[in-house]
Order: C-alpha cells, then structure tokens, then sequence
C-alpha cells in the first residue's frame, strides 16, 4: 500500500485557453519556479512532497482528482503562478475548477490556494471556489504551520497558522499576516528549486531565446536570484505575495551552486533568470557573472533590466557570463504616459542610448511595450509603435493595458466601475475574451484591435525581418513569418479610427 504523503503541490496551466494557437509550438513550457521552490521548502522541514505540473504533463482536471486520491497527500496546495507576474491571475480559472474538482473527488484532502493573484484577493478567491484555505502572503511558514498541526479542522489550531484564510460556520477568517522570508534566511528557507520532483525533459525556451538555435530550445529552466521589485509602476502587480516593494537577494555562491546542478545533472543551458529586477544591484549581478565566468559554463540566459539600471560596466561581464538577452520596460513612447504609470525618470533619448549600448555589447534586446495606458490616445500609442520601429529590436513584446489585482490599475479600474473580464483566464494578453482597459478617450475593444495590429506592423515589416537574416538567417525569418500568420481571434476587438503605421523614425525625421 502506498504511504500517505503530507504535501502534494499542483501547478495548473492551461496553455490553449491562454495562448490560443501559439500555445502548440510558440509559447515556451517553464518549469514553475514558486511550485518548486515551496516543495523543497517542505522536504527541507521534514515532509513528504510530490508535485503535479499540469501544463508540462498534460492532465485534465479529472487526470488530477485521480492521481491526487492515488497520492493520498495531507494537504493540496495549488500554486498559482505563471512566466510572469500577471499570469498569475490568468491560471485561476483552472486552479478553482481543480479546486473545486478536488473538494467533491478528493474530499480527504484540505486543499490550499497560494499565489500573487491569490494574495491580492485572497477573501474573493474563498468566496469563488471550495478551497479549504487561501494562503495571504509567500506561502512557506504558512504550509509549515499548517503542515505541523494535527487537525486541520479544529479552529483553535487554523488560528495559530500565520498567512491564513479559512472559513467557520458564520464568516471567512483571516488569523494574522505571515512574515516576510528575511534575507539572510533565503538559501536556507528557500534552498532551491525541487527538480528532481518535476519533468525536465518537458521544458522549452522561449522562441525567440533559441534564435540562434531555434531547433534546440530543449531542455530549459528558470530560476530566482532575488524576489520582488523595489519599483511602484502602476500596472504592475509583482508584489502582491510580498505585501509591499522590497527587494531580497540569493548570495551569488548560493545561486551559483543551483546553476551547478542546472548544469551538471541536466544539461541546461537555456535559461531565464525570472527576477523581476535583475540588473539591478552592482555587487549581486557582477559577483555571480564573475562565478559562472570561472565556471566555464555556455549558458543562454535572458533576464530583466530597466532602461536607467543599465550600467556600462555591467554589459562586458554579463555578456560573457551568457546574458544574450535583456528584456527592457520601455513601456510607452511618450514620457507623458509614462510619468502616468511611475515609469517616467527617463526620456527617449535615454532609451534609445541603453538599447544602443546593449546591443553594441552583442547582447540582444526584448523591448516591452504597452498600448492603453491611463493616459494614452492615437497619438501616443502611434508613437510607442514609431518607438519601437526606430529601435528594432531583436524582439518586442506589446502588450494591452490591463488592471491584474494587485496593480494599482486594478484598484482604479474597481473605483470607477470600468468593465474587466469575466473569466480570470481571459487576463491573458492571447486569449479570446482578453479585455483591456479603456482610456478616457480610447475604447477597450480599439486598445485591443490596435495592439494586435501594431503587432503585424512591426514582425512582418522589411527592415525587421531584414535585421533578424543578417543576424539569426533565413530558417528565424521563416519561423517569424509562419508565425505571423497565426491570428488571434479577439471577442472585444473594435474598429479603428486611427490604424497603426509603419514609421520609421531617423534624426528625428519621420521616413
């Protein structure tokens, strides 16, 4: 007979609703880095643990009733993340469906709900699924206290278990907030990611990450060196577990010692560093190049920058660690909308330089945009576009406006009644019901017909297409192309007063 374990963990995911098409070969597979994390947090404090990743290993919802009552765990904690912050919220249709599956099949388990969505909204998500519990907060001294006591039904004992949200006969309880993981208890609270408890053959980079081996985006990983951001910008949502902006950093010998493993037992070479911040701290960011550079190791990684964290001296050595590519929040081509979002300290002249001076270094640029902020109209959503033409970068990501709980763009959005998705899927920038906000003077449907067509401006124009041959050859130009001819079909998508146009902008002057 099998033992009853203590912990299962499930990561949900379901791909096609959030990416359409693009989910069977563009989208890349990642290995859920909080799932993994929380697993060897418990091993660590004496649990049995097991995890299910329900994207990487293709299982229906009555798949996972059926393996979870096989398991026989204790506890169930649906982990809700996803590749970036706002994914978050696009995985909790899936996660309350599985709750919800687990409560009428699997009623032997107390199910739990852990997640930045889930701690932006932490008594909504109690109300909308029968979950047992809702985690407010990161997750591992809740699970362990949890975890430790001997009933999970006797209130007197829920109470004591910090980061808490369960129900009694009369009301939805909060017990109190759970601290913060300090620091200087990272690698030993958090020692790593539990790999050996995922799939690794399953995992696949991002396309655009294996350009320059765009048959080879297996096997692939993605790690934090640090949690958190110590930014405020508005439609941003990355703190929402943490209850605050704050920044906690790995020691680089910590960090160094899971890149060995990566490595050494793996063989992985593609990886993203999933910090919201990484080029950030001077000491951090050069002391683990500087390891991995007398390691030897060809690693591919890309990782997050802003446009004014940049430094000259950081580029040399990040690109000989293997940073081939810098994700940058460029966000919009009007300063005036950025200083709406908190995202204004830098001018075009400053962006242009960074992207400049990044790609000078031989490392490649993914340039953010968003289209329907606050304060955007035609004009500036036009010049985000001419922005992004004038710079070219290797890849651009564009991006609706939307208001993910825990952004303040979401408390705004609920102030003033504005209309939000009605399935917590359709967050997703790629799914059919995406809806973003409106503008005071743009509709959600015209945000959302412009962005998809600004898309096609930019990937199927000349000069980009261009660019990326002389760089990457033929066989990318032909993966963009057939992947250009993907279209998303969009419910809200609106006619436009103004379409977007190519421009492409040199000292100044439009061409």
């Amino acid at each position: 007979m099998q033992k009853k374990i203590d912990l299962l963990i499930i990561s949900p995911g379901n791909g096609k609703i959030i990416y359409q098409e693009l989910a069977s070969e563009y989208a890349a597979i990642e290995p859920p880095i909080w799932a993994g994390l929380l697993a060897n947090f418990a091993r660590s404090q004496g649990f049995s643990v097991e995890i299910i990743d329900q994207e990487a290993q293709g299982l229906s919802i009555d798949e996972i009733a059926k393996k979870t009552i096989e398991i026989k765990p204790r506890l169930t904690a649906i982990v809700v993340y996803g590749q970036q912050p706002s994914a978050s919220t696009q995985n909790m249709t899936v996660s309350e469906e599985i709750a919800n599956s687990l409560n009428e099949d699997a009623p032997d388990t107390k199910t739990i709900l852990i997640g930045g969505h889930v701690s932006a909204l932490p008594e909504r998500t109690l109300d909308e699924c029968k979950a047992d519990f809702v985690c407010q907060g990161e997750g591992p001294y809740t699970i362990n206290a949890l975890l430790s006591i001997r009933d999970m039904t006797d209130e007197s004992e829920l109470k004591k278990v910090p980061g808490l949200w369960y129900r009694n006969e009369k009301k939805n309880i909060f017990s109190f907030p759970a601290d913060l993981v300090p620091q200087n208890k990272l690698a030993t609270t958090l020692p790593g990611n539990a790999w050996d408890l995922l799939p690794m053959n399953v995992y696949r980079a991002h396309n655009w990450h294996c350009f320059t081996h765009i048959q080879n985006r297996k096997p692939y990983a993605s790690i934090y060196t640090s949690l958190g951001c110590p930014y405020h910008c508005s439609f941003c949502c990355i703190n929402a577990p943490f209850g605050r902006s704050g920044i906690r950093y790995w020691d680089p010998n910590f960090v160094i010692e899971q890149l060995d493993l990566l490595a050494n037992n793996y063989n992985i070479q593609n990886i993203k560093i999933a910090d919201e911040m990484f080029v950030l701290n001077e000491d951090h960011v050069m002391r683990l190049c500087n390891l991995i550079i007398e390691r030897g190791y060809k690693f591919n990684f890309w990782a997050y920058a802003r446009v004014d964290s940049v430094k000259d001296k950081f580029l040399e050595k990040l690109k000989s660690a293997g940073f081939n590519w810098l994700c940058l929040g460029i966000e919009s081509g009007s300063k005036h909308v950025r200083d709406g979002v908190e995202k204004g300290r830098f001018v075009e002249e400053d962006i242009v330089k960074s992207v400049s001076k990044i790609r000078n270094s031989g490392i490649f640029v993914i340039g953010n945009y968003i289209f329907g902020l606050p304060d955007d109209d035609y004009d500036s959503m036009q010049a985000t576009l001419d922005l992004a033409i004038e710079l070219n970068c290797e890849m651009a990501n564009f991006y609706s406006a939307s208001a993910y709980p825990g952004s303040k763009l979401y408390e705004i959005a609920i102030e003033k009644g504005l209309k939000l998705p009605g399935k917590w899927q359709d967050y997703s920038q790629h799914s059919f019901e995406q809806l973003p906000l409106p503008t005071e003077k743009i509709s959600a449907g015209e945000v959302l017909s412009f962005r998809d067509k600004a898309w096609q401006v930019y990937f199927t124009s000349d000069r980009y297409l261009d660019m990326i041959e002389k760089i990457f050859g033929i066989e990318v130009v032909e993966h963009i192309k057939n992947l250009a001819k993907v279209t998303l079909k969009r419910r809200y998508a609106a006619p436009l007063k103004k379409e977007p146009c190519y421009k492409r902008i040199e000292n100044g002057v439009i061409k």
